[in-house]
Parts: structure tokens; sequence; C-alpha cells
């Protein structure tokens, strides 16, 4: 099953080095290319390809902007030089799936974030975890912060393991659970979170900058 890619930057560099790393993959195909968020809206409605990587800073409507309709159409994973807290949060609040910092991701990971966010789960690279958890360190202490949800032990373990970005399978392979149970422990945690996916578990557990 093929999986189709829009590309969004307004770098055409990076544009060509990012179709040269989705072309290794016989799965994953580029639709289309845009360099502005209007014109990514327009291509988006016309092809709906099944997920969109988006630049968040571009002339004309950044990515900030179209972030929210966009993903009403496809699947949006946010692939930008951008690493600071405020906009890793906005995205994500915004509709994107997943966050992917540039310089800090091989092509595997890319292509492993890509069918990710198309299978529906999310995907947070680590620079983008760890740059949102620094500033749940600023307000407090993060065992405190992370004490008020009430998780279990397990639920917390499953959660760690989320946000390295490892799927149900390989969660229940590292702790000699069932796929199973994972997935009820997952429930379970994000109800406790007030959350209702995998994206906002993640950026809620790894960095505390949803709403208490």
């Amino acid at each position: 099953m093929t999986t189709s890619v829009l590309l969004v930057d307004d770098n055409p560099i990076v544009r060509e080095s990012l179709r040269g790393v989705l072309a290794l993959s016989d799965d994953v195909r580029v639709v289309g290319e845009a360099g502005n968020g209007r014109d990514a809206l327009t291509l988006a409605l016309r092809h709906r390809p099944d997920v969109t990587l988006l630049d968040y800073r571009m002339p004309i409507a950044d990515g900030l902007s179209i972030v929210d309709e966009l993903a009403q159409h496809t699947a949006v994973l946010a692939l930008t030089s951008d690493a600071s807290p405020d906009v890793i949060a906005s995205m994500l609040r915004g509709g994107a799936r997943g966050y992917l910092v540039h310089g800090h991701f091989d092509p595997p990971d890319l292509l492993r974030a890509v069918r990710a966010v198309a299978a529906g789960q999310g995907w947070l690279s680590p620079v983008a975890a760890s740059v949102a958890a620094s500033a749940l360190r600023e307000q407090g202490s993060r065992r405190v912060a992370r004490d008020r949800f009430g998780l279990t032990d397990r639920e917390r373990d499953v959660l760690d393991l989320l946000c390295d970005g490892l799927s149900n399978a390989a969660i229940a392979e590292r702790l000699r659970l069932t796929e199973k149970t994972v997935k009820n422990h997952l429930y379970n945690a994000f109800a406790k979170l007030q959350v209702g996916s995998r994206t906002e578990a993640m950026l809620r557990w790894s960095a505390g900058t949803f709403d208490s």
C-alpha cells in the first residue's frame, strides 16, 4: 500500500532533499510540492495526500496559520528548523500529528515518521520532545507535574516508550507485555491525561505544555 506525500517548504533545495529520501522507499510517493501555505492548501484539496510534510516559516501563509485547516484533509507532519517549545506546542495543538526538526533525524527516521503519521499515530523526534520537556522543568519538578495525572507505574513506562517513538508492538516487546495490554494501558493513560490522540499524549507527557 503506497503512502502519498505532499512536500511543503519554501526552500526548493530542502524539498529536493526530502524527495530524494522518500524515493528510497517503494511504498512512499510524492504527489506534489508547495512553497507557501496558500499553495499547500490548494494541493492538499486536489491530491488528498495521506501525509503532508509542513514547514513552519514560509511566505504568504506560514505553517501555523494553515495547520488546522490542512489537518482536515491530510495527516500533517511538521518538519522545520524551529525547535522552540511554543512552536512545537502550537503546531501540535493546531492538528499536526508529529514534529521533526531539521538536522536531528536521518532518512530512516523520516520514513518511519511518515508511515507512523499515515497510520494515525503520533511522532515526536527526540530533540522536539527534549526541547518541550525543558519547558516543564522551568515550571517545576517533572515528577510533581506528572504525579497530578495519577498514572500507574506501568502506564508511565508505556508513555515513556511512546515518547521515544516506539509502536505498540515495540512497547509490548520491550516491557514483555501483550500488544492488547499496551493498548489498554494507553487507553487508561489517555483518559487520565485528558487527551484524545497519541500526539497529544506525547506532548503532554514529555513537556507538560497542555493546560492542567
